[in-house]
């Protein structure tokens, strides 16, 4: 009897142990290489006015989101994002794009990512060259069919210091 219940227990052990599927490690310093050439992508997209390049970063969902500059400037889902970027284009030209104090991380299981940067943001518009340094922008990327896309991006003005 006591063997028995021994050759069980050890046959339950083997199957058990026989049964997990390893997982594969994830790479997190890969994925995150991976992540930065998305991003810089996005800055030469934006820099280009290359509207193909910008659907292939984008998640073509209709429950994704990005937060502008302006108070009511949120737009949600593809069609929104789309149509306000090549607004954009229609108005900028000569688009430059630096970034810095870049933060990328990425989860354990390398498939949601989350990154922070400050942009200098330059263009002309109406004849006028406009720059903006400093802008913070933020964002979540999700890893899709072995492809990293954005899901939600945030830019923000920082507060300008008063006069005094």
């Amino acid at each position: 009897m006591k063997k028995n219940v021994l050759l069980l227990f050890v046959s339950m052990f083997m199957l058990l142990g026989c049964s997990q599927v390893k997982k594969e490690k994830t790479d997190i310093q890969q994925e995150k290489d991976a992540i930065k050439l998305v991003l810089e992508k996005y800055a030469i997209a934006n820099e280009t006015q290359d509207m193909d390049m910008i659907e292939e970063i984008w998640c073509p969902s209709e429950s994704i989101v990005s937060f502008g500059t302006l108070s009511g400037e949120k737009m949600v889902g593809w069609a929104q994002i789309r149509n306000a970027v090549e607004a954009q284009f229609s108005r900028f030209s000569n688009t430059f794009i630096s970034y810095r104090d870049q933060i990328i991380e990425v989860n354990s299981s390398g498939n949601t990512a989350w990154f922070s940067e400050i942009i200098n943001y330059n263009f002309i518009m109406d004849g006028e060259a406009h720059s903006y340094e400093g802008l913070r922008y933020s964002g979540v990327l999700v890893k899709k069919d072995g492809k990293w896309l954005l899901v939600q991006t945030h830019m923000s003005v920082p507060e300008r210091p008063k006069k005094k």
